[in-house]
This record gives C-alpha cells, structure tokens and sequence, in this order.
C-alpha cells in the first residue's frame, strides 16, 4: 500500500511524499483510516515505528475539513507528550505535513521562558503540542484556552506514569470538552495504562503493531555481572573498541549522568549529559553533536531521553538497571529501530539483582551473560548488510539465546582490551 491509497488530501500527500515518504508503516496503515472516520484509538507500537505520522496526517486532515465549515483560529487539536524532545519532534512532524495548509501549530515545555510561547499562542493556533507541566502552567494563567479541543492525542502513556505525571494528565483532561476525539499510544500497556485507557477512550479501535517486549526479539543483548566499582573501567575499556560507533549511555540519576560523561571524556572519549537540570538550550546542543558525530556516547537518564530519535544508534548501554522493568525496554528500543538490528549491554551490581530478574521475567528469556575479564564485544543478532533477504521480526538465529560467537579451530574468537582491570574474584 502507498499513502496515496489512503484518501490523503494532496497538499498533505504532497508534503509527506517531499518528506521522502511513500509507502506507509504498519501503525500508520492501521491508523490513519480509523482517525479520518473519527474513532478513538488505542495504540501499542513500540518507538521507531512512525506513530507521529499516524496521528499527526489524519488530524491535519480533519482539522481541514472542520475548517471549511468554521474558519476561526482556536486549538482544536492538543497533543500531550512527557518530555520536550518529544514534544518538538513531534510538533517538527506536524509543522512539516502541514506546510501547504492553511493550519497553525506551536510547542510549549517548561525549562525556557514562557514569553515567546504565550506569544506564538495568543497570534492564534490550530494545533498546539505540549508537555503536562507547562500546559496547567499556562492555563491556569488564562494563557491557553481548551474549551475547543476537538482532537486529543496522549503519547508516551506508559512514560508519563513512570514520571509520576498521570495527575497532571488527569487536570488537563478535566478541562477539555467531553465531546472530542481520543488517541492514546503507549509503547507498552501496564495496569496503569488500561486504566487510564478505560477512563478516557470510547469504544476505541486497537492498533497493536507488536507485542509489547518484541523490541527484545531483533536487538543482541549481554550483561556483565561486575561490582559497582569496577564499572567505571569497564564501561571506559568497552568504549575503547571501535565497532562501538554511538552510543547511549543510562544513568538512574542526573549526578550519576554528569560523573560518567566527566570521567570518559577524562579517559579521551567525547561524551556529554543530558538531564532534567540541564537547560533546553544545552540539552539540544549536546543532542545536535551527538547526531553529527561529534561525541560518540551520550549519558542520558531516563527521563531526558525518552522521544530522542536517532538513526542507526549502534549500542545502548545500561550502566545502572532501571527501577521498573518495563524501562528497560524502553531504553534498549533507542537502538534497533522499527526493524534494524542493535546491540545492548547491561552492567548488573550485587544491588541490582533483583531488578535484573524482574527485567528477564518481563522480556521472557534469559539475557546472555558476558565475563568482565575477556570483554566481549556482541555482535547485531540481524547482518544488517544482508537484512533484505531476513525478516525482521524474527531473529537470524533462532532458537540460540546465546551471544554470537565466532570459532577458529578449537578456541573461540574473542576481543581483548588492554589495560582491562585486575580480576576482582
């Protein structure tokens, strides 16, 4: 199927098609027909799969129908998203399969000043994108005005309830009309998701383009069960290896974050943080010099890098185990995107034990366990160069839970670093 076998307008299929867009992905094919008949929706696709497009093309397409009877510049649409990268991305999409309509939109998020978002809001906007915090912000000051919300779209569920923002969401849909459209999507679906998917949606249609921890199926995946004190000089000896392209680093906290980038860039490796304290402006800027190869890692909690979109990211590298196991999923999904192979290690200290089952219980399999004193460097479950011929969904060695390994002769192909610390056994 192509986009133009959807019923797209053609400025919408014009600009979508300039974007390099032809054949639609699973989530948007399934999604776009239900949104244009008005129908609530209930999403579960993992991130990477084009579920912006999925919400943003149709919206833009019933807010131009919506115009032609009523001209008048009002929000119509609001999208809700749990962290500012997100939130502009998502805004970029809409900006960019909007650019020959007639169709306003802006961001807003917290950590910059308010005065040019009031601004860009109060000249009058058909869409408006935003994070929880800033959006009560503003309407509680009379700054933004809900009461003409015809399409409500909520991303990211799952994330807003692990940073303890369901609250909020719940205010910001007290004020909306009850007369509206609902679209809620949700990279995995918790206890918590459905009931919050049983307080807002009605009757809506399910779009599940994968299971929830399929993610887990295409990405090769190894742990290292080291001491906490010696995880500084692993995590510095496996980034001495080059294969080891872009990679992203996870902190459980911003302290943490700061002190890893600080000592890899001591040890000659390009790295930067990025976390709630850090401003807009330095958050992006680190981003931007990640995307253009000018630092190899980024060390980023959880928070900060959910909705980072990064192509061909080789390596996620877990150097704390999230407090809840569904975050690991959500982590390792940075590399691996809708279908291309990726790589994903976990540090694991005595203390983490008990996370790391519960991550194992979650995902279904046993991770392969790597030994701190050779150093292993796993290789990509799919040959990316002959992906073509593969199918993505499943893995090219099926049934192997074990970490690929090359043989010659009677001994195993191994990578060495050197300078590797003491055995600590």
């Amino acid at each position: 199927m192509l986009f133009k076998d959807l019923d797209i307008i053609k400025p919408i299929l014009r600009a979508v098609e300039e974007a390099g867009y032809e054949k639609p992905t699973e989530i948007q094919e399934n999604s776009i027909p239900v949104v244009l008949k008005g129908k609530d929706i209930l999403g579960c696709a993992q991130t990477g799969t084009g579920k912006t497009a999925a919400f943003a093309i149709p919206i833009l397409q019933n807010i131009v129908a919506d115009k032609e009877k009523n001209n008048d510049r009002n929000i119509k649409a609001l999208i809700v998203a749990p962290t500012r990268e997100l939130a502009i991305q998502i805004e970029e999409s809409f900006a960019e399969y909007s650019k020959y309509l007639d169709i306003k939109d802006t961001v807003i998020f917290g950590g910059v000043n308010q005065s040019s978002q009031v601004r860009k809001i109060k000249a009058g906007i058909d869409i408006l994108v935003a994070t929880p915090g800033r959006l009560l912000d503003l309407a509680n000051q009379k700054h933004v005005d809900l009461k003409n919300v015809k399409y409500f779209v909520l991303d990211e569920a799952d994330r807003m309830l692990d940073m303890g923002m369901i609250h909020d969401v719940k205010k910001i849909i007290s004020r909306l009309p009850k007369e509206r459209q609902n679209l809620l999507f949700s990279a995995t679906m918790p206890k918590e998701v459905m009931k919050l998917v049983n307080s807002i949606l009605n009757n809506p249609v399910k779009v599940e383009v994968q299971p929830v921890s399929s993610t887990v199926e295409i990405i090769s995946q190894g742990v290292y069960h080291v001491p906490k004190k010696n995880k500084k000089s692993l995590l510095t000896n496996l980034l001495k290896d080059e294969s080891i392209k872009s990679v992203i680093v996870f902190s459980r906290t911003k302290h943490g974050a700061n002190k890893i980038a600080k000592d890899l860039e001591k040890a000659g490796i390009t790295a930067a943080a990025i976390h709630g304290n850090k401003s807009q402006n330095q958050r992006q800027l680190a981003l931007n010099n990640f995307k253009e190869g000018n630092i190899r890692v980024l060390v980023a909690t959880d928070i900060a890098a959910r909705g980072i979109d990064i192509d061909e990211l080789s390596h996620v590298i877990n150097y704390d185990l999230p407090d809840v196991a569904e975050t690991y999923v959500h982590r390792i999904g940075r590399t691996g995107r809708a279908g291309s192979s990726g790589i994903a290690i976990t540090f694991c200290d005595e203390e983490e034990k008990e996370m790391f089952r519960n991550i194992e219980k979650l995902i279904g399999k046993s991770i392969p366990v790597l030994a701190e004193e050779e150093y292993e460097i796993i290789k990509p479950i799919v040959n990316v160069e002959h992906r073509g011929n593969n199918n993505s969904n499943n893995r090219s060695n099926k049934g192997n839970s074990k970490v690929n390994r090359k043989k010659t002769g009677n001994h195993r192909e191994k990578r060495y670093i050197k300078n590797k610390p003491k055995n600590n056994k």
